[in-house]
């Protein structure tokens, strides 16, 4: 049976005068809520909301979804004198120290973390699956480590950050790097091994509660499905429905292997980390790192090995024409990252950049 998902993206406000993020948050919530009610929520900052799915099996469903949820979270906006943008990462404003929402948590999140949150006005797309327990979700993500580089590669999406080109395709992934419990997870040979190193986690202090456990893939503190969330909020929402159907394809295979006895590669986490570092500095433009052979080759090279290895997965959901049309148009057209940096090029300025943005994230 295919798996259900659900998603969550992450967009961030902005003032379309200005161009700068606006914490404005809570005005766009309550405009927002008579039509998408519990399907839209507060991030941990005044300058981000999140969109929700109820879960399915149906990626063209999720689609529909995706679509009516940024077209309503933009109307709203829009009926406060503001915008809505997809982009990993603020492009313009003043974000140091974010203003964080009102919510007790994210209060002694900020004296438990301290300078680490101000960079924490960050927008992700989450992609949660059905697995049958949380064992078996922490397998899965073992079977998943190797491949989380080139899912960051095709959903960059955050090159520029308040005022400046960082270099990177995606500085999401570097801002969010520096967090204690972050990045891909460890390898766990074992469900023991795993609940040892959150128990240790939580007593060093790193952790406030089960929800900050913010490794790229882990069981949901919540639900039964494991949860990958290693990529930008992509740009245009057929790019998020083109990672959203390889994610599912990732866990599906990697279910069956973890039902086989096969609990993953154990790839060095140093090598993994490095392998981050290359996606997210070049994204599709340059080589990643095909961490199972220790060869550097070219991005389209490692999407092509991603497809093959969930082809089976992808194509028994229906999903596979779907999927490599995606990532034939990723690969010709690039992903946001070169999109922002393409529109900069042209004028120059980063306000055309916020601009696009705005037009873009509901197109």
């Amino acid at each position: 049976m295919t798996p259900l998902i659900g998603i969550e993206e992450e967009y961030l406000i902005v003032d379309p005068q200005t161009r700068h993020v606006a914490p404005r948050a809570a005005e766009v919530l309550a405009a927002a809520t008579d039509v998408l009610g519990e399907d839209v929520a507060h991030e941990i900052t005044r300058f981000q909301v999140e969109a929700r799915t109820p879960p399915s099996a149906d990626l063209s469903e999720l689609g529909v979804r995706l679509r009516t949820a940024r077209r309503e979270v933009a109307r709203a906006a829009r009926e406060c004198g503001l915008e809505v943008v997809a982009s990993g990462i603020p492009v313009l404003g003043d974000v140091v120290e974010p203003p964080l929402s009102d919510d007790e948590r994210y209060a002694a999140g900020r004296v438990l973390y301290r300078a680490l949150q101000d960079e924490i006005s960050i927008c992700a797309l989450h992609v949660h699956v059905d697995v049958p327990d949380e064992e078996r979700a922490v397998y899965v993500g073992n079977h998943l480590r190797p491949w989380l580089p080139t899912l960051i590669a095709l959903a960059a999406n955050s090159p520029f950050f308040v005022g400046r080109d960082t270099g990177y395709a995606s500085w999401r992934v570097i801002s969010w790097s520096r967090w204690p419990v972050s990045g891909a997870p460890p390898y766990f040979a074992t469900f023991e091994e795993y609940e040892r190193a959150v128990g240790a986690l939580s007593e060093s202090g790193a952790l406030m509660d089960p929800k900050t456990v913010f490794w790229d893939t882990r069981p949901s503190p919540k639900l039964p499905t494991v949860e990958v969330r290693v990529a930008d909020v992509p740009l245009d929402v057929n790019d998020s429905l083109t990672i959203i159907g390889l994610v599912r394809g990732l866990v599906v295979t990697a279910l069956a292997e973890v039902d086989r006895g096969d609990r993953g590669l154990p790839v060095s986490s140093e090598v993994l980390r490095a392998a981050y570092w290359r996606a997210a500095r070049d994204g599709l433009e340059g080589d990643s790192l095909d961490v199972r052979a220790g060869t550097l080759v070219p991005a389209p090279v490692m999407v092509g090995r991603l497809l093959d290895h969930v082809r089976h997965a992808v194509g028994e959901a229906g999903d596979l024409r779907f999927v490599e049309e995606g990532l034939d148009r990723l690969l010709r057209r690039g992903s946001g990252a070169m999109r922002q940096r393409d529109v900069h090029r042209r004028g120059h300025d980063l306000a055309d950049v916020v601009d696009d943005l705005i037009v873009a994230t509901v197109a």
